[in-house]
């Protein structure tokens, strides 16, 4: 009898026949607490479904000792060269096998089930300071209000557990190295060894076992901070687990739910402040938080160099007729007074520096976009007041001008009424310099005290903005109003003949 039949015997001899619990546990043999669950309907556990014995195969069931031969040979040939199940099913076709490849397939799956055996793995110690790993992951993100995919750099300090993540836009080299500096920066210190993947931007080539032909940038940034580099055998991604569990982790714990950002600064900021939060974890198994396992390994970590790796890429560029030069299909502008020829590019992650011999000329966000051009207009002021009369149409004046203050038109059109023709557009474009030296809004403070308070032209906005800097207080222009013996003043007609006077020794 099963115990479901059982369990209904016990409920209709209480509730047909009228038997109390006890009665029916002396009847039946079972316990009181089996009675009363079963008349208080706790329905048992029903036993899972086994097979006695193997389903027959009419078709198949002959053909299964050849089955196992074909998949015991596949141990002694090379990994690229085995037999699939499809091919052992056109093996069995010669034979007299006519049954599905479903069914071939079905019964490979079986053995390889029941012959499958579970990896097993050293679990591993570590001293303070020795060793970290390293990885990059991808977490999609809102960036100014667009869904993106950011590559995320971590390193893993192997004794501590602490973690560091940091977003980027590429996992190109110079991201790569620049995450190094920042990680060490913020663990403070240099692990003795860090342990990688097999990333393109560090190795060149994959040799026998662990050897390595590496990058020979790479080889400069591992010089330049003196730690030693260990690669992972390929696709044996548990020789660094720590890190990709790590990857995951960060995913999961940080950028979840999705974040919603202005821009990779912002992120990044959320990013390390989460690493911070993690000093207060303790891991499974660990005696101690994050935190306070950080403080024994840190002082155990190499110190820093003199100074960082510069973690950028320099290319030579050439100077365009428009004063751009040109890096991955994107263009730069150039000042104008600083076209020269020949020029330096070097790449950051974040930005560009434009360089004459050691001199940086120019800065400019980098972009990883596809021929955009990225221009600052303060580099065509000079132009401009040469040839004022591209002014309307000059492209980078007329990006600018969708996005500058509205204090700016009206500055331009109170010079256009009060200025000689000609003159009133170099006067605004030399006022535009101005924000070479201050921001945009004390310029424009500046303009709007100026068209208030008188003044209304390049040196008496220079005033504004020396007095704002110095914090002193505009002196507000004389009302003349309530002094009548003042109301001329300045209107008074010129006397040309007590200027002959003058030249004349004073005669008249």
């Amino acid at each position: 009898m099963t115990q479901v039949e059982e369990r209904e015997t016990i409920r209709r001899a209480y509730y047909d026949e009228h038997k109390s619990m006890r009665a029916i546990a002396e009847e039946l043999h079972h316990g009181r607490d089996t009675v009363a669950a079963a008349v208080k309907e706790e329905m048992p556990t029903l036993p899972k479904y086994q097979l006695k014995a193997p389903r027959p195969a009419p078709k198949l069931g002959e053909y299964h000792a050849r089955i196992d031969e074909l998949l015991a040979q596949n141990a002694l040939q090379p990994r690229k060269q085995r037999y699939t199940t499809h091919k052992i099913y056109e093996a069995l076709l010669p034979l007299g096998y006519t049954g599905s490849e479903v069914n071939v397939r079905h019964y490979v799956a079986q053995v390889r089930k029941r012959d499958a055996k579970r990896p097993v793995f050293l679990q591993l110690e570590f001293d303070p300071g020795q060793d970290a790993q390293v990885d990059w992951g991808e977490a999609e993100v809102i960036m100014a209000g667009e869904t993106i995919i950011a590559q995320l750099f971590v390193l893993r300090l192997c004794y501590s557990r602490k973690l560091f993540v940091r977003a980027y836009p590429t996992q190109k080299q110079e991201a790569f190295f620049e995450g190094h500096v920042q990680a060490f920066h913020y663990l403070g210190g240099v692990p003795l060894r860090l342990t990688y993947d097999n990333l393109s931007t560090a190795v060149l080539r994959v040799l026998e076992g662990h050897n390595r032909e590496e990058q020979q940038a790479f080889i400069a940034f591992r010089s330049h901070y003196l730690f030693e580099s260990h690669f992972c055998t390929p696709r044996q991604g548990h020789e660094k687990g720590g890190v990709e569990s790590g990857v995951g982790y960060a995913r999961r714990n940080f950028l979840v739910p999705v974040p919603e950002v202005a821009d990779f600064a912002a992120l990044n900021a959320q990013l390390l402040a989460a690493c911070q939060r993690e000093d207060q974890r303790t891991v499974d198994r660990q005696p101690q938080p994050i935190g306070q396992m950080w403080e024994v390994e840190r002082p155990k970590l190499r110190a820093f160099p003199a100074h960082d790796f510069e973690c950028c890429v320099t290319r030579p560029v050439t100077l365009n007729a428009y004063s751009q030069v040109e890096f991955e299909t994107n263009r730069y502008s150039v000042p104008v007074e600083a076209a020269y020829r020949q020029l330096v590019l070097k790449a950051y992650p974040f930005q560009v520096e434009i360089l004459h011999q050691a001199q940086v000329v120019a800065r400019h966000p980098r972009s990883y976009g596809h021929k955009a051009e990225v221009s600052d207009p303060l580099h065509y002021l000079p132009l401009l007041t040469q040839r004022p009369g591209a002014f309307e149409h000059a492209k980078a004046l007329r990006q600018w001008r969708t996005q500058w203050p509205p204090a700016y038109e009206h500055l331009l059109a109170y010079l256009r009424a009060h200025q000689p023709e000609g003159a009133a557009i170099p006067e605004f474009v030399r006022i535009l310099g101005l924000q070479r030296e201050y921001s945009v809004a004390q310029v424009e403070q500046a303009i709007i005290t100026a068209l208030d308070q008188g003044g209304v032209h390049l040196e008496g906005i220079r005033l504004r903005l020396r007095q704002s800097e110095l914090g002193e207080t505009p002196t507000p222009p004389l009302d003349v109003m309530n002094w009548p013996a003042l109301a001329g003043l300045g209107q008074t007609p010129v006397n040309l003949q007590q200027y002959d006077a003058l030249l004349e020794g004073g005669q008249r």
